[in-house]
């Protein structure tokens, strides 16, 4: 019997997914487990409660509802194991879920008719003294109100390569190339690509282009000035200062993601993608639709909040 760990948004309300899952579940003799949280948070019969490391060291294959974030912590929680990934759309963009919400039903179809395939993903190692961290989008050293500019020297296979000074450096994979790297002017680069972005967000002097790196080119961060935030796929890891130096190195096939057959999932990305640089909110963009289209939307399980 195959365990299949569910890994849900931790505000968001899953229950109405979680019972989908859970009915398919009972029908192909699949276990069901999440942390005692999320099954305390859901209140759906049909899932057994485990700590998270067992559900990190046992899953044949994950479910993560939510958005990008819950993904992006299912496939960290994976790393040491890489399992295959289903990202379910329930937020607003959800650039790395395969499936909307409204669509969940069919890809459970999908998945246990062997419609499905996968493709994996690389994360950055990042090292800052006796502490390590994997990203799977992007590690960024960003400015702190009131802590002055971050100011840092990178250096690529230990050889100086030049200076930065910023709000923020992003350091991205080719997957997370759509995320704050593409905010501050980095480029878009194809998944399928192994290498490692480094971006400046407004830079006042110094590096003020993006520069991709091999995969196999180990870089590292040394500040000289100011005190930035380091985060890691936008969870705080902690700050930095003066004489602190951060190293980052690529890990290939670290995590795998679901495909299904069929799945629109590119071409939503590439829509999504467009939509991020009109200046409306979701919710107004609904506005344009006809009267009957938005009733029909607002219906579906899964749709957007106004």
């Amino acid at each position: 019997m195959p365990r299949i760990g569910l890994v849900l948004h931790p505000t968001r309300d899953c229950t109405a997914a979680v019972g989908q899952v859970a009915d398919w579940a009972r029908g192909g003799d699949a276990e069901l487990v999440a942390t005692t949280a999320d099954v305390g948070r859901a209140g759906v019969d049909g899932v057994l409660p485990v700590p998270e490391e067992v559900l990190a060291g046992s899953c044949d294959g994950i479910i993560a509802m939510g958005g990008d974030g819950t993904i992006l912590g299912a496939m960290r929680l994976v790393s040491a194991r890489p399992v295959p990934v289903l990202g379910v759309n329930l937020g607003h963009l959800g650039f790395l879920a395969e499936v909307e919400g409204r669509e969940l039903r069919e890809a459970l179809t999908a998945m246990a008719e062997g419609r499905v395939t996968t493709e994996s993903r690389g994360c950055l190692v990042v090292r800052h003294r006796d502490w390590e961290w994997l990203a799977f989008n992007d590690a960024v050293l960003a400015r702190v109100p009131g802590e002055g500019m971050v100011s840092a020297t990178l250096s690529v296979g230990g050889q100086p390569y030049g200076h930065l000074r910023c709000d923020a450096v992003i350091v991205a994979t080719a997957m997370g190339s759509t995320a704050y790297n593409y905010a501050a002017g980095g480029p878009v680069v194809s998944p399928g690509i192994e290498g490692v972005l480094v971006t400046p967000a407004a830079p006042m002097s110094g590096i003020s282009r993006s520069v991709l790196l091999a995969p196999t080119e180990a870089l590292r961060l040394s500040i000289s000035a100011g005190s930035p935030a380091l985060e890691f796929d936008g969870v705080l890891g902690g700050r930095l200062r003066p004489g602190d130096e951060v190293e980052v190195a690529y890990r290939s096939r670290a995590g795998q993601l679901v495909r299904i057959e069929g799945s629109r999932s590119a071409a939503r990305s590439r829509v999504k993608l467009s939509l991020i640089d009109l200046p409306y909110l979701p919710g107004e963009l609904l506005e344009l639709l006809p009267a009957e289209q938005r009733a029909r939307l607002a219906a579906e399980p899964g749709a957007p909040q106004t």
